[in-house]
């Protein structure tokens, strides 16, 4: 095992309003200790994978579910960290009682309405930060909208009505506008930075931008559009704007998982990415999708069996790539004079 096992939280201590997190599983939390041991020791803050989006919470309309969520809740406040709130708006994980007709204006605003002032009120003051609305720009062209449900039933203005209700429900909560592919500087960040300046202009309530951060090794580097210059750019102007940026959802995949060159870089792409947001006074948390690649979503959604994109092994033993988020800490806090 790593001699820098559990020195990630401890280097987190005494830096405030600074997290780093994982998103969870909640059976995993109860049923496997080791898992559970592992979150408590090395992160200070957490999100659930699936268990707040709408599919979940709200699986027949008015029935609301909480079960699974609250575990996570209660896991991160018996063991001091922050709640992330993934996510209230989204055009997938949606109920099949939402999606087995056309919705008129009307119901769909009192659809949206209904589910977040019941999720966020019943979450009030024990989550700090929402995803607001997930991945709203066109995949194929971030000119536009996306068409979902809920643009085709209301319109654009959607999202201003759900961060306003969102804000309404708990106004001591951060909320955020999530996507993916919009990380360093191109078409689609140029959209989410305008749509972002739209939303302030109007006087929405908002206060951050989620980048998922979603990449392989291929990806991300110096002779890549993506790479730490670009991805520090992008961060410096929506801290611009006053707003603050997570890295949300981060998982580094390798087209080879044997060849030792692909490994070694993305233990430097963890390095990177994570001096980035340290450097960044707007990035306020780094979050990766898992800690341990015994469940991860990349193998099945990337075809990629053998799949290990994230900090900690099947075993649970950190990677090269803790240990460089590791030092990448104590330097930082060396510069700091902490």
């Amino acid at each position: 095992m790593s001699e820098t096992t559990g020195k990630l939280r401890a280097l987190l201590g005494d830096i405030p309003g600074f997290y780093v997190g994982a998103a969870v599983r909640p059976d995993r939390i109860a049923g496997e200790p080791q898992y559970a041991e592992t979150l408590a020791r090395e992160f200070n803050m957490l999100v659930a994978e699936n268990h707040m989006k709408m599919k979940f919470t709200q699986p027949r309309r008015g029935e609301f579910e909480f079960t699974a969520a609250d575990a996570v809740v209660v896991f991160a406040q018996a063991n001091d960290m922050a709640v992330r709130g993934h996510t209230l708006v989204w055009h997938l994980a949606v109920p099949g009682w939402v999606t087995e007709r056309e919705l008129s204006r009307g119901e769909a605003i009192d659809i949206l309405h209904t589910h977040i002032d019941a999720v966020v009120r019943h979450f009030k003051g024990k989550v700090m930060a929402w995803d607001v609305m997930n991945e709203a720009i066109d995949h194929d062209d971030p000119t536009r909208l996306r068409e979902t449900i809920w643009y085709r039933a209301i319109g654009p203005d959607y999202l201003d009505m759900i961060f306003r209700r969102a804000h309404e429900a708990d106004p001591d909560a951060l909320l955020f506008y999530n996507d993916y592919e919009a990380e360093g500087m191109n078409a689609k960040s140029d959209a989410v930075y305008e749509l972002m300046k739209d939303l302030l202009a109007r006087g929405v309530p908002l206060h951050g931008v989620g980048l998922q951060m979603h990449i392989s090794v291929e990806d991300f580097g110096p002779d890549k559009p993506l790479n730490a210059q670009t991805l520090a750019a992008n961060i410096e102007r929506l801290g611009a704007l006053g707003l603050q940026v997570h890295v949300t959802e981060m998982d580094v995949r390798t087209p080879n998982e044997h060849a030792p060159e692909a490994r070694a870089r993305r233990t430097e792409i963890y390095r990177e990415v994570f001096e980035v947001c340290l450097a960044q006074e707007a990035c306020t948390a780094f979050l990766t999708w898992g800690f341990t690649d015994k469940y991860t979503w990349v193998p099945k959604f990337f075809e990629i069996p053998d799949a290990a994109p994230l900090l900690f092994d099947a075993d649970y033993q950190p990677k090269p790539a803790y240990d460089a988020m590791v030092e990448a800490l104590k330097h930082y806090k060396e510069r700091l004079g902490t």
